[in-house]
């Protein structure tokens, strides 16, 4: 299996249209852009663990559902050292507006920590969300993982690599994973951010998502877009062959001209016309997971 590195830091693609650049403006998506309507928030800063970077916010549907929700716990990206989850209220808002209920958690960043504990955050955050769901209408039996750029490296290590979950609990909770814009198979390690999170590993081989393809894994969705320059999409492409290898279920999709920000910012009402990206992940995450 070819190794490829990461083109670039995460963070510095343009964002749709020109009309913001780098990833951090995505976060004025939560202060300028509009709502989804279908959403609200029913918690805010549900610890998970004793740092104070260890909570979460939970978002809903508008109205009590009928029936159990499933579950979706999403981790936004940051190159593993930056972000904060009441910046990307809107992305959370946009799964929960299709009919999910949605844990959207904080997690512990570099320099305070570096591998693997931020990977431990996010099994440890899953883990916590199953035990919550209920009383928010939703089913643990039926929970997802789901993350954008460094936040999909999270969900995928969660969902691929056993080790995490067990750690955390609940092995075999996670039922579903996707992936946008991710980075899966970034050896050797060149990029500042990369260097951070991971150079203190003694086996880097054990940093990446690729590495623990397997037949029994969950069902997988990976979005990328095919301008994409920070994370090329062709770390999408390897996963998804080296899961269809080893026979597990696996589902790419490329979106044309797409950068490293438009593919979330799409999650947005304000880009949401760019592409079906939304609806295609809710769309898997329905068939997987009710």
């Amino acid at each position: 299996m070819t190794r490829r590195r990461l083109l670039a830091p995460l963070f510095g693609a343009p964002l749709v249209g020109g009309v913001l650049s780098a990833c951090t403006p995505l976060t004025l998506l939560d202060r300028l852009g509009p709502r989804d309507r279908g959403a609200r928030l029913l918690a805010r800063d549900l610890p998970y663990g004793d740092d104070p970077r260890q909570t979460m916010d939970v978002y809903g549907p508008p109205s009590a559902p009928k029936h159990s929700l499933p579950v979706v716990v999403f981790f936004y990206g940051g190159g593993w050292e930056d972000g904060r989850k009441s910046d990307y209220g809107w992305a959370a808002q946009a799964l929960a507006s299709r009919g999910f209920l949605v844990f959207l958690p904080d997690y512990r960043l570099v320099p305070q920590v570096h591998f693997p504990a931020f990977i431990e955050d996010a099994a440890e955050a899953v883990a916590r969300a199953a035990v919550l769901a209920d009383g928010y209408g939703g089913d643990p039996g039926r929970l997802a993982v789901a993350g954008h750029s460094a936040g999909a490296h999270l969900a995928m290590m969660a969902a691929l690599d056993r080790r995490y979950m067990a750690a955390a609990g609940r092995p075999g909770l996670i039922r579903a994973a996707a992936g946008l814009a991710g980075p899966y198979d970034f050896l050797p390690l060149n990029v500042p951010a990369a260097v951070n999170a991971f150079g203190r590993a003694p086996d880097p081989t054990l940093t990446q998502p690729i590495t623990f393809v397997r037949r029994d894994a969950p069902p997988v969705w990976l979005g990328h877009g095919t301008a994409d320059v920070v994370v090329h999409d062709e770390d999408s492409i390897l996963l998804d062959r080296a899961l269809k290898q080893v026979g597990a279920r696996s589902e790419l999709r490329l979106y044309e001209g797409l950068n490293h920000a438009d593919l979330i910012a799409t999650f947005s009402p304000l880009f949401r016309r760019k592409a079906s990206v939304l609806n295609d992940l809710a769309s898997f995450l329905h068939r997987e997971i009710g």
